[in-house]
């Protein structure tokens, strides 16, 4: 049985909807679509999405409103839905969504940005290392674990189109990538890397200066998969000619 998920960073699910959202999550009919920075409440919910027949939906709201927040949708009902990962400064901002399911366990993450302040850099490598705790113990299942989401951080050189000039700002910083070295080293696999060794792949671009035209871009969003199940892993892409927000879908196949 082949299972298809997609990770998009919508950046504000209320504007994408007023472009070509619907029709294409139509077209293309992912089993999970897991939403990043949907920036609503739950009172804000698009009634456009009803349009989505077959999915349920597992909402994370931030407390602070237009801000954050994560969805899944999904095409199978879960055994069990989480939304947090035991620390409240983490847990309020809408950035969790687990599902956990016979054979796999699905984390739609949204992980904190840096860029903001030290502050903030700081806050984004505590959530770093509780979600490593969290990836960790929740492998102890046997389940295979997906973690999917934008991580905000391009792991090595050959994953954003100016490394040099951006190797002192939030997302390239080598305390982030050190992170993902960290996660790599003990059994995590970036499934599009996997697949795609090739460079000027990417999934996010700036609004600034015509960035996605010229493919000036970064790879901030993936999925990663415990080694022990990467026999499952069919196909992980990036769907760049999907348009919409400043970040672009990614995607994942398993065979289970």
């Amino acid at each position: 049985m082949d299972i298809t998920f997609w990770s998009w960073n919508v950046n504000g699910l209320r504007a994408i909807i007023q472009k070509d959202f619907i029709k294409t999550i139509q077209a293309e009919k992912p089993d999970f679509l897991c939403v990043q920075e949907t920036k609503l409440q739950e009172h804000q919910i698009p009634g456009e999405l009803d349009a989505l027949t077959g999915y349920q939906r597992y909402w994370s709201h931030a407390e602070r409103k237009g801000y954050s927040g994560t969805l899944t949708m999904a095409a199978f009902e879960p055994l069990k839905t989480e939304y947090a990962i035991g620390v409240e400064e983490f847990d309020t901002e809408g950035r969790i969504v687990m599902n956990e399911y016979e054979k796999f366990v699905l984390y739609n993450i949204y992980f904190p940005n840096g860029q903001q302040n030290e502050t903030r850099l700081d806050y984004k490598l505590r959530f770093y290392d509780r979600f490593f705790e969290v990836m960790q113990e929740k492998r102890k299942t046997g389940k295979m674990i997906i973690v999917a989401g934008d991580y905000n951080t391009a792991h090595h050189p050959i994953d954003l189109a100016r490394p040099k000039e951006n190797e002192k700002t939030s997302g390239f910083l080598p305390i982030e990538r050190e992170w993902l070295d960290k996660i790599v080293k003990h059994g995590w696999v970036d499934t599009f890397r996997h697949f795609h060794p090739e460079p000027h792949r990417y999934s996010w671009w700036s609004y600034r200066a015509g960035a996605r035209v010229r493919n000036v871009g970064w790879r901030i969003d993936y999925f990663f998969v415990d080694q022990e199940h990467l026999d499952w892993v069919k196909d992980a892409d990036i769907r760049d000619d999907v348009m919409g927000s400043d970040h672009c879908p990614v995607t994942l196949t398993i065979s289970i």
